[in-house]
């Protein structure tokens, strides 16, 4: 049985949710929210023109929070925290039953950063005091190929993050086969400088972004960390199980003992760059390839980055070990890490020292 300490007037703070517009914001123009953030009720009003022009309109005032307040996370949810059980017996200190102890919920709202329907952002922060200083930011990106996936997977991530201290803002992507590569990497660029033009509205600090992707949502980071001068657009990048070198992943779901996940990462590759690499592709089609690689723009001048796979990983190892070289060989710090298991992406949050990795590491990067 785990025992939590917990206060009357702290554990009343874990049940309330306020959902509404940051106060005070001055004269810096209010982006406009669109369709509620997961758990949360805004105002449907018109979308944004994302950032090209000036955005008005506020977050609903007086939202109502999550349709259930109390109810706990998930326990496969990313980042979740996990739960405790069983009857207790006293130690002098607390005894619970069931107990689950989460992060008291941020403000939340959902944006539009640009004209397309998948181009949407959450985003998930604190109200600040009147003149506080301007806090760290996490743009987060989800994984599902490069096809599927949405934001609202990382919600209790970022209600983690919120309570640690950070901005967070977790944003959707034009999808393939619908939307051809590069369309992913801009819109993530897209919503990154959306951040950054409307900081002062969650009071994020511009300067202080990191950027967290799982999968080809992590993928999608290195891109943002490599594509360019990195460094002058985020701080840092961490990546869960990223496919950096989708022409590998393509490879890969061709081996005889390929997996059904691999397999579907092959045909994804083919789909994400809109056609099929091979002695007879044409010239266009490589170019497209190599620029999905992410190893292909590593430079001086990128961001750092923590690149995470599980043992057992069907994105194995090796889609970071060559883009970890080329950034070394930059002069780029980058730390890899593999974590034992059969873990994929969001799972490998499971795992008991990843998530505080992921602090100590944002912490370092974000001071």
């Amino acid at each position: 049985m785990r025992k939590v300490l917990v206060s009357g007037a702290a554990f009343a703070a874990t049940c309330l949710a306020a959902v509404c517009a940051p106060a005070g914001a001055g004269a810096t123009p209010l982006p406009t929210p669109t369709t509620p953030a997961p758990g949360t009720s805004t105002p449907t009003v018109s979308p944004s023109d994302g950032g090209t022009g000036t955005p008005s309109g506020t977050p609903g005032t007086g939202g109502t929070g999550s349709a259930s307040p109390t109810e706990p996370p998930s326990p496969e949810a990313p980042g979740a925290p996990g739960a405790s059980g069983g009857s207790g017996t006293t130690d002098g200190v607390v005894s619970a039953k069931a107990v689950m102890v989460t992060p008291r919920l941020p403000k939340s709202a959902t944006y539009a950063y640009g004209k397309a329907a998948h181009q949407r952002i959450d985003a998930y922060w604190r109200p600040s005091v009147p003149k506080a200083a301007p806090r760290p930011a996490v743009l987060v990106l989800h994984g599902g190929y490069w096809l599927e996936g949405d934001k609202s997977g990382w919600k209790y991530f970022a209600r983690r993050l919120v309570a640690q201290g950070y901005v967070v803002l977790s944003a959707n992507y034009r999808l393939a086969p619908g939307a051809e590569w590069p369309a992913q990497r801009n819109d993530s660029m897209a919503a990154l400088a959306f951040m950054r033009k409307h900081a002062k509205v969650w009071n994020l600090d511009p300067q202080r972004i990191a950027v967290v992707g799982s999968s080809s949502g992590g993928m999608l980071a290195t891109q943002l960390g490599t594509y360019g001068t990195g460094s002058q657009r985020v701080r840092g990048v961490i990546a869960l199980s990223p496919p950096n070198n989708p022409y590998l992943a393509y490879q890969d779901g061709a081996k005889a003992d390929a997996s059904a996940t691999q397999r579907k990462l092959r045909r994804a590759v083919v789909d994400l760059v809109g056609c099929t690499p091979g002695p007879v592709a044409v010239a266009a089609c490589w170019k497209r390839v190599d620029d999905a690689n992410s190893a292909s723009h590593a430079s001086a001048g990128d961001a750092p980055m923590l690149l995470m796979h599980a043992s057992g990983d069907f994105v194995p190892v090796t889609q970071s070990t060559g883009l970890a070289s080329a950034l070394r060989a930059a002069g780029v710090p980058v730390t890899v890490r593999v974590v034992q298991g059969d873990m994929h992406a969001s799972d490998l949050l499971n795992e008991e020292h990843t998530y505080p990795l992921i602090l100590n590491w944002l912490a370092s990067r974000l001071k």
